[in-house]
């Protein structure tokens, strides 16, 4: 009977702009974004950091934050279609600031604790209370102390002075801790460090290097694909975020993955029809529909097992739906240029595509999810 409401459900793609489960998929994964959280005074860097990750501007940056929390913002990326979150803590100076609501509003996500200090301010107590009261909570294992402004210390050896006592302040609270150096601003307006900040953010949360990640010897193809890569993550992560939650992945999913495959074959100007549905289907080799309604079907079962499914069954979901829609997402784009071009794909490497990327995404989310 699953099965079956499975295969309806991929039927249901003919239709995505009809679907009403699309916009509550859509709110309800903005909501569980992978996030940084940041820890930090006020001045020390936390929105220059953001625009290092982002490649946006100052102006766009701070047009950007959203109240979350009555102590801090957030800050999503891309803002249109959202991948990833920054809760930006505000109220570090208030004597009385308790981060209970901080806490809670990454919960819900895969998240890393950004600890950011300027080098040269060694007067750190504010963070530190703040940061015991993290580590006793015991909701956040991954931080990463960023020590910014380092070139306004004039020397080599006074700047790694100011950098051991900032990073043995934090681990005599928090215990041992992933560390960078960067400077924003840099002599003469030359940043430095950031190629390393950026690589160190990839290692704490792995969508951002996914997000950056770009295919080797790239063609015309590849590259076409390259200015879609958000828009496929971020159905990718919406059919993770929702189908990690029992009852609702099974209506939510199809209908993000619906509405991707529409709105990527207008990328490629062609229409969204029953012609193209089979085509595309038929391209991807004999059972795939029906391996895809299958597995899928399977998934929702899991969930439904008390305790085990809705925990464990429900982040296996989540991580599976996310690497076959950006699977699904990287071959429709393959297929669509081959068909817009007059050279489609053949079926053998549609397949062979589609299971690297499948591999290498559910990696990542995995990893996300550890």
């Amino acid at each position: 009977m699953l099965l079956q409401q499975s295969v309806q459900k991929l039927a249901s793609l003919m239709f995505p702009e009809k679907n009403p489960e699309l916009k509550p998929a859509f709110q309800y994964s903005r909501e569980h974004l992978p996030t940084l959280w940041l820890l930090g005074k006020t001045g020390a860097g936390k929105s220059s950091l953001i625009q290092a990750v982002t490649g946006l501007d100052g102006v766009e940056v701070g047009n950007g934050f959203r109240p979350c929390t009555p102590s801090s913002r957030r800050y999503v990326f891309p803002p249109d279609k959202p991948l990833m979150a920054f809760l930006d803590t505000r109220g570090l100076a208030e004597a009385d600031y308790d981060p209970y609501e901080d806490i809670r509003a990454c919960s819900a996500a895969s998240h890393a604790l950004i600890v950011v200090m300027r080098a040269e301010d060694p007067e750190q107590s504010e963070v530190l209370r703040a940061l015991e009261q993290i580590r006793a909570s015991g909701s956040v294992r991954d931080l990463l102390l960023v020590h910014t402004g380092i070139e306004l210390v004039d020397t080599v050896d006074e700047r790694q002075r100011c950098i051991r006592h900032n990073r043995d302040q934090v681990e005599r609270v928090w215990g041992l801790a992933d560390q960078v150096a960067v400077d924003f601003v840099g002599r003469e307006g030359f940043p430095s460090g950031i190629g390393d900040l950026v690589g160190k953010l990839q290692e704490h949360l792995p969508v951002i290097a996914a997000l950056f990640e770009k295919e080797m010897n790239a063609g015309v193809e590849e590259e076409n694909f390259l200015r879609l890569k958000k828009d496929v993550m971020w159905y990718a992560g919406a059919a993770a975020a929702t189908d990690a939650v029992p009852g609702l992945g099974f209506f939510a999913v199809p209908a993000i993955q619906s509405k991707m495959l529409h709105s990527l074959a207008g990328q490629y100007g062609l229409e969204w029809n029953r012609t193209l549905l089979r085509d595309f289907f038929g391209a991807m080799g004999a059972g795939f529909a029906v391996q895809y309604a299958a597995a899928f079907g399977r998934r929702q079962l899991v969930k439904l097992i008390p305790v085990y499914g809705q925990i464990i069954g429900g982040v296996s979901a989540g991580v599976a739906s996310y690497g076959f829609t950006y699977a699904m997402g990287r071959v429709a784009c393959m297929y669509f240029y081959g068909k817009s071009s007059g050279d489609p794909p053949s079926p053998e490497e549609m397949r062979e595509r589609f299971d690297r990327v499948f591999a290498r995404m559910t990696k990542v989310m995995h990893d996300e999810n550890k």
